[in-house]
């Protein structure tokens, strides 16, 4: 005669649990900065550099970079400046 030990089925495993959701907090939407607030010194310089440039360009690059660099820092500086 067979026991009855032996001719048990093993239990199925226990699944996990689903994971909570947790709560998610509202969103606010934060007053935006202005654009010269936003720009990243790098997208400055650049700006700054394609404008000194076409100054040098404008007057045969003849003369020193530096002032046409200072006028271009200048005049980006106005229009940043603007918005």
């Amino acid at each position: 005669m067979v026991s009855k030990a032996a001719t048990k089925k093993p239990a199925p495993a226990k699944k996990p649990a689903p994971k909570k959701a947790t709560p998610k907090k509202p969103t606010t939407k934060k007053a935006s900065a202005p654009k010269s607030a936003m720009m990243s010194g790098f997208e400055r310089y650049k700006m700054i550099e394609v404008a000194a440039y076409y100054l040098a360009e404008k007057k045969g690059f003849s003369g020193h970079s530096a002032d046409y660099w200072i006028a271009a820092e200048k005049e980006i500086n106005k229009k940043l400046a603007k918005k």
